[in-house]
């Protein structure tokens, strides 16, 4: 039996745009209890996403500094786990569905959004994520118990040897 795992997810959301990060952050604060993390700057949310565990990214396609694609790219290089989601305008579809195929974007919502399916993308994303930490969560239980029983194999070789 698998037992569940206790966490408050840790969201990372960029955009370049303040009143797009106020009113994400005011929703989700209001509908769930997801520790919300704010970046005006991709570079920033690059810089914190190194030093913390996170457990999803949502970032708008287009940014000054750096655009949503590479960003997200770059975050799947050292925490390839984190499931990533792009935000885009309209007329960005065709890069953001390009950008599912060949960077592994988890999912892409298009502006203006809907908050109901904000969240269901958000909350399926965390799922995997929560699945995914199980998973292991088990594995390395899994190694331990084979380390143990190797162990206790080669006591038992030893007393008949």
């Amino acid at each position: 039996m698998i037992e569940e795992l206790e966490w408050t997810p840790n969201l990372v959301l960029v955009d370049d745009e303040q009143l797009v990060l106020s009113s994400l952050k005011s929703f989700l604060s209001l509908e769930t209890d997801y520790k919300i993390n704010t970046f005006l700057s991709a570079i920033e949310a690059l810089d914190f996403i190194e030093k913390n565990d996170i457990d999803l990214v949502l970032s708008d396609y287009l940014m000054p500094e750096m655009d949503g694609i590479t960003f997200l790219s770059k975050v799947r290089k050292f925490k390839p786990e984190i499931p990533r989601i792009i935000l885009t305008g309209y007329a960005d579809k065709e890069n953001a569905i390009k950008a599912i195929n060949e960077v592994g974007i988890f999912q892409y919502i298009e502006k203006p959004w809907d908050n109901d399916d904000i969240l269901i993308i958000i909350r399926n994303g965390l799922e995997k994520q929560r699945l995914i930490k199980t998973l292991q969560m088990k594995i390395r239980e899994i190694d331990k118990a084979n380390s143990e029983l190797d162990g206790l194999q080669n006591e038992i070789v030893k007393a008949f040897v």
